[in-house]
């Protein structure tokens, strides 16, 4: 249990956005996705994912872990509602209506409560998707509904501590959900696999020199010198303790760095691109698409959208 605990002490958070939506238009994501860890608490109506459509009853919660695709339907959906994440996301207000926490207690209508938030071991390493665990539903879990409820209740007043109230909802929401695996017993090979860089300082090294040398030349060369391996073991021994390969591993990062200046920054994809560690714009954009499931341009309205909407 104490390994766990340092764990938990290791992962900083950080709340992005939360909102209630109606479900305007029942739809069926094929490749849902987000760069972040995704919660959607269902308050009525009809959820369900992944490639047998599991069922998310009423007050229970499917998680999506960063990065991670997944099929989502929200309301009782047929074959013709099928869209992509792409073309979700552009035409989101046509399916999912924001609407206040105090309309859903009112409401007969199917609705869901969104909430995306960041999660990093060490400010650098992706928490959630570094354990490899797939999108799953949280049943019987009280108190992280009530959680995330909170978090998007808060985000509906104009008080002072307003965010250092929603990073600690946003502590307490990551706390619950590592306590909600352990305790039920979930994925235990892969918390037991995937977890285990915590244990190597070399490796942690390794993390934060990626972090801090994004857009240089980061090839296996270079990480054997930084962890004082051999060329030839750097990618063997990165891959046994954290299950990916380091130039996959890179590249994630440099994705999640052109995420965060895409969300944050005026400059253009073709610099952004260069910052992060890609010479070429195009190849840049590709890797981007395949990735994240839309382009580079299409994320920035789209978090520029968000950003007014939050």
């Amino acid at each position: 249990m104490e390994y766990y605990n340092k764990v938990i002490e290791s992962v900083g958070v950080r709340f992005l956005r939360g909102n209630n939506y109606r479900i305007e238009k029942p739809v069926s994501v094929l490749d849902y996705q987000d760069s972040e860890n995704t919660l959607i608490l269902l308050h009525q109506g009809s959820l369900k994912f992944g490639d047998e459509q599991e069922l998310v009853n009423e007050g229970e919660i499917l998680f999506i872990p960063a990065a991670r695709k997944t099929s989502v339907s929200f309301g009782t959906t047929s074959k013709k509602n099928e869209v992509i994440n792409e073309a979700f996301l552009d035409n989101k207000r046509k399916y999912l209506q924001t609407i206040s926490f105090k309309d859903i207690k009112n409401m007969d209508e199917d609705c869901v409560t969104i909430v995306t938030f960041e999660a990093k071991v060490f400010d650098v390493v992706n928490f959630f998707n570094s354990l490899g665990i797939p999108p799953f539903a949280i049943r019987f879990n009280d108190r992280i509904a009530t959680i995330t409820e909170d978090m998007v209740k808060e985000t509906e007043q104009s008080t002072p501590g307003k965010e250092r109230v929603m990073k600690i909802h946003t502590e307490l929401l990551v706390i619950e959900i590592v306590r909600h695996i352990l305790k039920n017993r979930l994925f235990m090979e892969e918390l037991s696999t995937n977890s285990t860089y915590f244990k190597d300082p070399r490796l942690i090294e390794l993390f934060n020199y990626i972090k801090k040398n994004i857009g240089g030349d980061l090839s296996n060369k270079v990480l054997a010198k930084v962890a004082n391996v051999s060329e030839d073991y750097v990618g063997q021994y990165f891959k046994m303790l954290t299950g990916i390969n380091p130039q996959d591993y890179i590249e994630y990062q440099r994705m999640e760095a052109a995420v965060e200046l895409l969300r944050t920054s005026k400059k253009s994809i073709r610099d952004i691109g260069k910052e992060v560690g890609y010479k070429d714009t195009a190849y840049f954009c590709r890797r981007f698409k395949m990735m994240y499931g839309l382009p580079a341009g299409k994320m920035r309205r789209r978090e520029s959208l968000i950003n007014v909407q939050s």
